[in-house]
Order: C-alpha cells, then sequence, then structure tokens
C-alpha cells in the first residue's frame, strides 16, 4: 500500500512493501530517488536488518549456539510491513519476528521505521525491539539510490561526492563472488581530499566501503546543475557507496551500522565488525537524513 507525506518543498512517497522510500520529488517533478529499473537494480531504498551485506555462505551462529541462515542485506526488504502511525509530517511502519523469520532469524524482534519530512529534510528513525528474553545482536543500514544524473541531460561523471571532511583513507577488497570482504587487502583510496569525481571504472569490482573516514555527512552534487542530495548518518560508522557495474544511471550513499563477514572473521555472528547489541524489552534507535538541495 502507498503512503505519502508533501511540504512546499518535497513530495515524498513510500509502500508498505519493505517500508521503503519510492519517491522523492521537488514542485518542479524533478525525481531524485531511483526508479528501480530491473535491468540495473530493482530496489530504490531498501532497509537492510539484520545484517548489512553478506554472511559466509549466508549462515553464522551466535555465542550460544543459535544457528542464522539469511540472504545478502537480511529479512525485511522484501517483506511487507504493517502501517503503524500518521502524522502530518510523519509515516511509520513495522514488521515483528514470525514464525518463518524466527527460523531465519532466531530472536523475537520489532522493528519500526519512521519517516519524518523537515522543510527539505528526511529524517530516518530506525527502532529496534528486543521481545526475547536474552541479548539480540544485529546489524542495521539504509541503501538508497539516488538518480545520478539528477538532471536527464547530464552524465554520471558530471557528478561528484562531497565529503564534510578532508579525507585520506584505504579501502578493504570487496570479494563479489562471495559477498565478503578481504579487510587485510586494502587500497588506497582517498588522499586529502573533500572531493571525489565519479566513474564507472570505480564500481567494476563492486562496492568502495568507507570504513575509515571522519566525515558523517556526504553529498552528490554535479558540475553542471544546483540539484543535490546529503546524507548525514551519525549514527552509523561505515559508508557504502555503490552503482551497477553494468552502467546503472543511480548512485546508492548507504550508511550502515555493520559489514559483510570479513575473511579473517569467524562465523559467530558476535564476533562480526561493530554487531550491535539490544538489551532484552529495551528499545535501540539509528537514525539517518536525507537534504534533497
Amino acid at each position: 500500500m502507498k503512503y505519502y507525506l508533501e511540504n512546499e518543498f518535497l513530495s515524498l512517497t513510500f509502500d508498505t512493501l519493505g517500508a521503503t522510500l519510492t519517491s522523492i520529488k521537488n514542485p518542479l517533478g524533478v525525481e531524485y530517488l531511483w526508479h528501480g529499473d530491473p535491468a540495473y537494480w530493482s530496489s530504490q531504498a531498501p532497509v537492510l536488518f539484520p545484517i548489512c551485506g553478506s554472511l559466509r555462505d549466508d549462515q553464522a551462529v551466535t555465542r550460544d549456539g543459535r544457528e542464522m541462515k539469511m540472504p545478502r542485506h537480511g529479512l525485511v526488504r522484501k517483506r511487507e510491513f504493517e502501517f503503524a502511525n500518521k502524522d502530518w509530517n510523519m509515516v511509520a511502519f513495522k514488521i515483528r519476528s514470525t514464525p518463518d523469520l524466527l527460523e531465519a532469524y532466531p530472536y523475537e524482534f520489532e522493528l519500526t521505521i519512521e519517516y519524518r519530512l523537515i522543510g527539505k529534510e528526511i529524517v530516518v528513525n530506525y527502532f529496534i525491539k528486543n521481545r526475547s528474553p536474552v541479548d539480540m545482536p544485529f546489524a542495521i543500514g539504509g541503501h538508497p539510490g539516488f538518480n545520478c544524473p539528477i538532471n536527464e541531460d547530464e552524465n554520471f561523471e558530471d557528478c561528484y561526492i562531497e565529503f564534510e571532511h578532508e579525507e585520506s583513507c584505504t579501502v578493504p577488497a570487496p570479494l563479489s563472488e562471495t559477498g565478503l570482504i578481504d579487510a587485510k587487502q586494502r587500497s588506497p583510496f582517498l588522499n586529502n581530499q573533500t572531493v571525489l569525481p565519479l566513474s564507472r571504472d570505480m564500481f567494476k569490482e563492486d562496492a568502495i566501503i568507507l570504513d575509515r573516514i571522519r566525515s558523517r555527512k556526504v553529498s552528490l552534487k554535479s558540475y553542471k546543475s544546483e540539484n543535490s542530495v546529503t546524507v548525514t548518518f551519525k549514527d552509523f560508522p561505515f559508508l557504502i557507496l555503490w552503482s551497477s557495474p553494468n552502467e546503472g544511471p543511480f548512485f546508492a550513499i548507504e550508511p550502515w551500522s555493520g559489514l559483510s563477514t570479513c575473511e579473517h572473521e569467524s562465523d559467530i555472528f558476535e564476533e562480526k565488525v561493530n554487531t550491535q547489541i539490544v538489551k532484552p524489552g529495551h528499545i535501540n534507535k539509528y537514525s539517518y537524513s536525507i537534504i534533497i538541495g
């Protein structure tokens, strides 16, 4: 089912399937969100839970012996959510554990996703409630894709990423065949830069995993126009940049709390990098925002 939010700056559309954004338009009808063409990438802005990325062979085990089996990016992105609440500038959706979800992820959970429209800013709030009697490990992340270029008369290479701070970093190697990460094989990436020009060659191997940057705000901009998208992600330590290797006209800016299993890691879920824990009966909250320029 579709839901809508609108103000003088933006009109937003949401779908209960995946509790996801499906459109971000300004008053001139300019669409900022990727439309999900399956020739390139059929999704638009999926929610990743209770993993971000991949597990080794799609499996893991918890310290107390509970088995997990789930595909890349987790279990909820293709699930129907319940409508939870709506106000003049807010809409929220909810999903709870079901018997089939418990077979894959053996914890009773409740995930609420809330979207707030404040001027030109879309605030995305994730509320993860543990309804189990034991500590619940998880990861959560956003995967919004934006039209790139935003304007139809421009090219992908006319766009660039602008970082909040000057950055110098290396990046780990993604292993596209397995979906895992070789964290020990790192390549130079940014060298005292605030601006990263985009090129198709950047994504021939897979996504770019920024696990060592200071910035908590990045912007997708164009050399030829004023339209822009800024993503802020103070609650997320990792940022993934991605576009499809077959030259899809979109660019994904993804705040993640965790990463795919690294080659050197065990298959114990709690030992994955930055695994989050929510205590029984408690709620963890994580937020990021999309600002349209």
